[in-house]
């Protein structure tokens, strides 16, 4: 899930378009891409896209941002946003642990009403300061919790503090990947607003990437080439990670605990992280299963 493209709800004229695009994940909005009079439209709309074959032939991560709790769309959004093939439900601004127990029973629920086998998960959004403090407790309150989602507009703009200040930003994700660490769950990267500035965007993804993020939100189909090529391991990280699996493996069998690959020593955090390269490069189809 390199990319995630944001799709309004109210817009089946797009619906095509974002299936047939090269985001990894789609993100179909019922909050602010949705003017308040459209609301009801809107799930009608995304409730009868969902159940179409057209939404169910393809290999996209299908995501659908529903309302806040503390709106009247909540419960309605669930009810209807749940259907077969929808992976994850991104719950805005959760402020306990309690929160996110009521929305997981909630989808839950509209899963079993509505016949769906495989109930999707829940990526809460990281945008308010108490959700930002809390973040680990939020993330281990329910189970079917699967990653955490900075939000850096809501987050900053109530409180004066400017979208592009680096430390503010530096800080925020390290907080935000930090709490998704303790939890064991990942963590994605939020929106960039300015889909003018590709070379702000692309030192975003950047700097995501650097702090263990496993994508970025794109507002604009003009930002999706980029993500995927941020977000994507390179050709030399790969054969680095092959190299030290294959040599943490020769040390297993040895029963040795500490090993030198390249001039550098290796020991468990590095055959992690290589671990998990291999894995998202697998996952990608850049190398063959073997």
């Amino acid at each position: 899930m390199r990319s995630k493209l944001f799709v309004p709800a109210s817009r089946p004229e797009l619906f095509a378009k974002a299936l047939a695009g090269a985001a990894d994940s789609l993100s179909f909005d019922l909050e602010d891409a949705v003017a308040e009079p459209r609301k009801d439209e809107a799930r009608a709309l995304l409730r009868e896209f969902l159940r179409s074959d057209a939404s169910r032939s393809h290999a996209k991560t299908i995501i659908v941002r529903v309302n806040a709790m503390d709106t009247p769309h909540f419960a309605q959004d669930v009810a209807e946003a749940v259907q077969e093939g929808v992976h994850l439900i991104n719950l805005p601004k959760p402020e306990s642990a309690a929160h996110v127990v009521a929305a997981a029973n909630a989808v839950a629920e509209a899963a079993r009403a509505n016949g769906v086998h495989h109930v999707p998960g829940l990526l809460l959004n990281m945008e308010t300061p108490r959700s930002l403090r809390i973040g680990a407790e939020l993330a281990q309150a329910h189970p079917h919790v699967k990653g955490l989602q900075l939000g850096l507009g809501d987050l900053f703009e109530p409180y004066g503090i400017h979208r592009r200040e680096a430390f503010a930003i530096t800080q925020a994700m390290f907080a935000v990947r930090m709490a998704a660490a303790e939890a064991g769950v990942f963590a994605y990267d939020g929106a960039f607003a300015n889909i003018r500035d590709m070379e702000g965007f692309r030192a975003e993804c950047e700097l995501s990437r650097r702090m263990g993020f496993l994508g970025k939100t794109c507002i604009h189909p003009s930002q999706i080439a980029i993500a995927n090529e941020v977000f994507q391991p390179t050709q030399m990280e790969i054969d680095d990670a092959l190299t030290v699996v294959q040599a943490a493996r020769n040390a297993d069998q040895n029963a040795v605990g500490a090993y030198v690959v390249d001039g550098k020593m290796i020991d468990r955090p590095f055959v992690l992280r290589a671990e998990a390269i291999v894995e998202r490069a697998l996952a990608l189809g850049l190398i063959a299963d073997s």
